[in-house]
């Protein structure tokens, strides 16, 4: 999982957030479209609505404002399913009700976890639901956060669909907070996600971020099963945030050279990933790591003119380039899947069925 949008702060009401992530795909194709779909308040919230541009096809539901499908082609000319989810997109709400993967959807109001599920601002101090490591923390906005929302469908063509939500002090957030997400594609091929968060009379924490699993091997041979085989490269990623063994900040920021942490160069994910130890929390090996972007001095803090991560697949040949507005960067890379879960029939290779292993996704 690559949390590419994201951002977080106190914001004063009618201050909108707006994060802006850009994914380059290296790959061409040429899909269909779908008809201009008008303004609506009352659709089926596991509908699905199909974008497409040169190069790009990409699937989204009202349930989450989620990806369920993003294909490009490969080194031969194929199209590939490079995103993680389900077929069927009543098995989301299942998935909620059981392991709770947040596959593709858009998680807030707060990503990452509160510790003790309790914060405080301007001297007001608010309690959310615990619902991570058996209730010292709260994840991804408490029991019910963005993720299991129903969003509206403010527009949809055939190359972009906007979804909407009400957050009306949900889980005990303060204040109401109206959010739109806006998911454009582009010849390129360019998925582009764009996030606004308004907060319309308190004062609240938010932060946002795009859940989307990746395996841009997209399960086409043994390597392409895990992303142990990609190549990953953040530049400007020289710092990280530091956590507990329950995955919460402890305040201290670390320094990648000389760790496993380093991918300031191309290195593959799973050169140190076995070095990786308690890094992403208690008896955990890998990385659940937030990255911090310094851009350089000749480009503007929320600039979005150099890629901030670029991930490739020799398995398919497919490259991913990654350009956003914000300073910080969450690579998970599925150290907890177990083999349970299979892929989708997209991503069905063989003549047996292929599950989501440790490690093959990030």
């Amino acid at each position: 999982m690559l949390d590419a949008a994201r951002a977080g702060a106190d914001r004063k009401a009618g201050y909108s957030l707006c994060s802006i992530a850009s994914f380059y795909f290296s790959a061409c194709m040429v899909c269909g479209v779908n008809p201009r779909t008008p303004m609506s308040q009352n659709v089926d919230p596991l509908q699905k609505y199909i974008i497409s541009a040169p190069g790009i096809n990409a699937t989204f539901i009202p349930y989450g404002a989620r990806l369920t499908n993003l294909y490009v082609n490969d080194k031969n000319g194929n199209p590939q399913d490079v995103a993680l989810g389900y077929d069927d997109a009543a098995n989301y709400l299942r998935d909620d009700q059981t392991v709770h993967t947040y596959f593709g959807p858009v998680v807030g109001r707060y990503a990452n976890r509160i510790q003790n599920g309790t914060f405080t601002v301007q001297g007001t101090t608010s309690q959310i639901p615990k619902n991570d490591n058996m209730g010292n923390d709260t994840l991804h906005g408490g029991k019910i956060g963005y993720d299991q929302r129903n969003w509206t469908v403010v527009s949809a063509n055939t190359t972009s669909v906007t979804f909407s939500l009400l957050d009306q002090a949900f889980e005990g957030f303060p204040g109401n907070v109206i959010t739109y997400a806006t998911y454009t594609v582009s010849a390129g091929p360019t998925w582009t996600s764009r996030l606004v968060s308004i907060p319309l009379d308190e004062h609240t924490p938010i932060m946002l971020a795009n859940h989307v699993y990746w395996n841009l091997g997209a399960f086409v041979d043994a390597e392409g099963s895990t992303i142990l085989n990609h190549t990953l490269q953040m530049p400007y990623a020289a710092r990280y945030i530091e956590i507990d063994n329950i995955e919460v900040p402890t305040g201290a920021i670390g320094t990648v050279y000389g760790t496993p942490f380093d991918f300031t160069s191309p290195k593959q994910i799973g050169r140190d990933i076995l070095s990786a130890t308690n890094g992403c929390g208690y008896n955990c090996t890998g990385y659940d790591n937030a990255f911090i972007l310094d851009r350089p001095r000749y480009s503007g803090p929320e600039a979005t003119d150099l890629s901030m991560l670029t991930l490739s697949s020799e398995s398919t040949g497919i490259r991913l380039d990654i350009y956003t507005n914000q300073q910080s960067l969450q690579i998970y890379t599925c150290d907890n899947t177990n083999g349970t879960i299979p892929v989708k029939a997209s991503q069905q290779h063989g003549r047996s069925t292929t599950y989501v292993e440790k490690y093959g996704c990030m």
